[in-house]
């Protein structure tokens, strides 16, 4: 996959160097590379905002700049990802939709907003919540970093990503390392019992509690397994007792 990053601060991405994405790109699996779209200005003070017609706070992203720098880079630009509070909200679905691409390409923005046109270059235009950050910069690491572990070969193994929270609709179970018994806190004990069975269903259940009480909204359009029933129905009770 290739990523290309369009910034006025390039070197806030420096951190995707480092750790399992620095480890991709020296495997060749991944190529991320940020373009400098402040180089692209041709006014002689390399401005890259203006205000707004109209009248207004703050300054708005030139569409000159932008739309130069994305004509710079190369490659088929198969999704245009916009940062923008008022985009779609970004899920560990759309890092599974963005991981089949084969080049992904985001404009970071700053100040108060963009010009409109600079979104005829986007297929997407994605938000990290219902927050405002000084700009788009570290939206997009984020982003880059849950769509790039989910390349294969990225992770050291293949299923290492399948039981994150939200890779199965779930929020995931709770795991535990020795020793066994830390500080009077024990593991409890069918993690310990080499019986596979108990374990998976241990898992499963713990998971539903979790989702349960932290994330109930994940349930509601899940779908739920007769086992998952059941144990949706034991955890009730165990909480009424």
């Amino acid at each position: 996959m290739k990523i290309d990053i369009l910034t006025i601060f390039p070197e806030m991405f420096d951190v995707l160097n480092h750790s399992m994405i620095g480890k991709a790109q020296e495997k060749e699996l991944v190529e991320i590379q940020t373009v400098d779209f402040r180089q692209f200005a041709t006014n002689n003070q390399k401005h890259v905002d203006d205000y707004p017609y109209g009248g207004g706070e703050g300054m708005l992203l030139l569409p000159q700049p932008i739309f130069d720098a994305f004509e710079s880079i190369e490659g088929p630009k198969s999704r245009v990802i916009l940062l923008d509070p008022a985009g779609k909200k970004f899920t560990q679905k759309m890092a599974e939709d963005f991981a089949q691409e084969e080049q992904l390409v985001f404009i970071c923005g700053h100040y108060e907003g963009y010009d409109e046109r600079i979104k005829n270059l986007v297929t997407d235009e994605v938000s990290l919540g219902d927050f405002v950050l000084t700009g788009g910069e570290m939206a997009a690491i984020s982003i880059i970093d849950a769509t790039v572990r989910l390349i294969p070969e990225v992770l050291g193994q293949a299923a290492s990503h399948e039981n994150d929270s939200f890779s199965n609709g779930l929020l995931e179970y709770p795991q535990y390392t020795r020793p066994a018994d830390f500080r009077g806190m024990s593991v409890p004990e069918v993690l310990t019992s080499g019986n596979h069975e108990k374990i998976r269903q241990w898992r499963l259940k713990e998971s539903l509690r979790k989702t349960k009480q932290r994330r109930p909204d994940l349930l509601e359009s899940y779908s739920l397994t007769d086992e998952m029933v059941q144990l949706l129905v034991d955890i009730q009770e165990e909480e009424n007792n």
